[in-house]
């Protein structure tokens, strides 16, 4: 449950970045409000999922499973571009996730 309650927060965050993308900057407002919304939404799950888990390790897979969703809607929605760099990047933030999950 807690991993399900993981991956909806982080991507709430993501969407929520999507949001604040369109947002251009403060003046799009329905943007905004989308933003904070679903931010909000995504705070009040990763909430649940620190209840009775460690703070560090749970706010580090959320941020890293939304940092790799960011990645691929970025390339996805915005065009975005894949590098081998930015690839690795990913992978090596995959691992930390799977490191940090298996202890």
């Amino acid at each position: 449950m807690n991993l399900l309650l993981s991956f909806l927060a982080a991507l709430c965050f993501t969407l929520g970045g999507v949001f604040m993308k369109h947002a251009d900057g403060v003046r799009n407002l329905p943007a905004v409000a989308g933003f904070i919304a679903i931010f909000a939404v995504g705070a009040i799950l990763q909430s649940l999922v620190m209840r009775g888990n460690e703070m560090g390790a749970t706010y580090v897979v959320i941020l890293g499973v939304e940092a790799v969703l960011a990645f691929g809607l970025g390339m996805a929605m915005f065009g975005e571009t894949m590098t081998l760099a930015k690839g690795l990047a990913a992978l090596m933030i995959v691992g930390g996730i799977a490191v940090l999950r298996s202890t």
